[in-house]
């Protein structure tokens, strides 16, 4: 027997999780553009 333990964790997918994770790539693709267009992003909201 083992004597490590794996802990199977369970992808957030609720509608509260998949609306964060989308105004983040929002947020990330936003400032991604900023920096090549050679501006400084803002920070915050």
């Amino acid at each position: 027997m083992s004597k490590t333990a794996t802990i199977g964790l369970i992808p957030s997918t609720s509608l509260f999780g998949r609306l964060f994770a989308t105004i983040d790539r929002l947020l990330l693709a936003y400032a991604e553009i900023q920096i090549r267009n050679g501006d400084v992003p803002r920070v915050g909201l």
